[in-house]
């Protein structure tokens, strides 16, 4: 039977091992010792997170629609009959637009004021959060309706918009706009993985209708480490344990679209239709995972936002630190080596910081709680310090076992018990509990003397108080 649950165990343990890689925190295993739980780094699955991102539009007017405003295409710029309107909801164009399921299969977007103030740039920013730290696992996707931007920046942020770092410069001329020269990911390798770069891949003029996407890529920086295909996920953990920044790159708080001019069409800007110029966004994908530090496998949406659900000893929304009665100068990230498991750098419990309980010494093991946080106690004794007694001690100097006492441990043949501590037994009896007689082997008992013995010892208590009261 024992041999039976020990399979049983081990097959559990391997079907959850085989789920996939850190998607697990812990695992019930079988021992000598039993049943145990053996702990993994974790991590969360990768989710979509549009629909739990909250938009942020500038400048203040920027969205069209206030007042109304006709617009054309760039393919057909002499049509222009279309027509934005704040106040209609069939002809609105507001941010919430980005990042909904468009399920009736109609195209609905975002879409900024056109570029009538022309010289005067018609730039936008759009800022992403979360309120979370998040971890990319698959490329950003921005889709633009009526042509991509000829000149973009996206930048994040890892302190949750306070300061912004750039993630990738884009324009269709790098070395004009930005004094940078043009880059594709494919032509970087392991030595500079995460090197910011401007690509003007995706602002030169194809037709709006051909080419919407914008993409911020992550799978080809993955394939450097995992290969094309990322079959060796290993190789990427491993790198992102050994390579400095790597985990880093991928993480962020706050994303930010600086959006700096708007599609030409291939050409000057046309100062006589200046309708054909704005911005138009339907679909902003960002594929990610919630960073728990690999301390979580799940990540759940609570209250408005994001939580990990942590393991470890952990807590926090990020499982950043040590629970209460944990060390707190010991925690620390799991580690996705050694592979396929990782370490999980458990929270120790801290006996220091909760020995702060002043255990009575003469009743405890020591004068410091233990790992549960309270004062270990002798055989005997009770309560929040050890300094209580059980019932059948009695305290001095520490919990003892009653000698005697009025229920169970009665003082025999007519002998009296003092303060559960001894029997005060008749001159002819002896022994704990006054149970042998004295007047064994021969020993004649003088029954007189013996009560009058009885009798001083009793009433020497009562004269000891009277003397007392006397004397006062």
């Amino acid at each position: 039977m024992r041999a039976c649950a020990g399979l049983l165990f081990l097959l559990v343990h391997l079907l959850a091992r085989a789920r996939g890689q850190y998607d697990l925190c812990k695992s019930l295993v079988s021992t000598d010792e039993g049943a145990m739980w053996e702990h993994y780094a974790c991590q969360p699955k990768s989710q979509f997170m549009k629909e739990f991102m909250r938009i942020q539009v500038e400048p203040p007017g920027i969205t069209c629609g206030n007042p109304p405003e006709r617009f054309c295409t760039l393919e057909n710029p002499y049509l222009c009959s279309d027509e934005c309107d704040a106040s209609n909801p069939d002809l609105a164009h507001p941010p919430q637009l980005m990042q909904d399921r468009e399920r009736s299969g109609l195209i609905t977007y975002w879409q900024t004021v056109t570029w009538q103030r022309y010289p005067e740039p018609l730039q936008a920013n759009i800022t992403l959060t979360w309120n979370k730290t998040l971890e990319l696992t698959d490329d950003i996707q921005i889709t633009f309706e009526y042509g991509r931007p000829t000149i973009m920046v996206l930048e994040k942020s890892l302190n949750f918009g306070r300061t912004w770092q750039p993630y990738q410069y884009y324009a269709d001329d790098c070395v004009d706009v930005f004094n940078m020269p043009a880059r594709r990911v494919r032509d970087l390798n392991a030595a500079n993985a995460t090197r910011v770069i401007c690509t003007e891949h995706y602002s030169r003029w194809v037709g709006s209708k051909n080419e919407k996407v914008v993409r911020f890529e992550v799978r080809p920086r993955f394939a450097i480490f995992a290969g094309p295909r990322l079959l060796n996920m290993e190789g990427l953990y491993t790198r992102m344990e050994s390579m400095k920044g790597l985990r880093d790159f991928f993480t962020f708080t706050n994303l930010r679209l600086r959006l700096l001019r708007p599609a030409l069409g291939g050409t000057y800007v046309q100062r006589d239709n200046l309708l054909k110029y704005f911005y138009a966004i339907s679909n902003v994908e960002v594929l990610a995972r919630c960073q728990c530090n690999l301390h979580a496998s799940q990540c759940v949406y609570v209250d408005g936002n994001l939580q990990c659900q942590c393991e470890h000893n952990t807590t926090g929304q990020d499982c950043q630190r040590c629970k209460k009665g944990y060390k707190a100068k010991t925690w620390k990230a799991g580690s996705y080596l050694p592979t396929p498991n990782g370490s999980p750098n458990t929270c120790e419990q801290n006996t220091h910081i909760i020995g702060k309980c002043n255990c009575n010494t003469m009743g405890s093991v020591h004068d410091r709680c233990n790992s549960t946080g309270f004062c270990q106690c002798k055989d005997g004794a009770t309560g929040v310090k050890c300094d209580e007694c059980l019932p059948g001690y009695y305290w001095k100097q520490g919990c003892f076992p009653n000698v005697c006492d009025e229920e169970l441990l009665l003082c025999q043949n007519g002998g009296t018990c003092y303060q559960n501590q001894r029997c005060v037994c008749a001159p002819d009896f002896k022994g704990v509990l006054c149970q042998q007689s004295r007047c064994d082997g021969g020993k004649k008992c003088n029954h007189a003397s013996a009560l009058t013995l009885s009798l001083a010892l009793l009433l020497c208590p009562l004269l000891a108080i009277l003397l007392g009261s006397a004397t006062s």
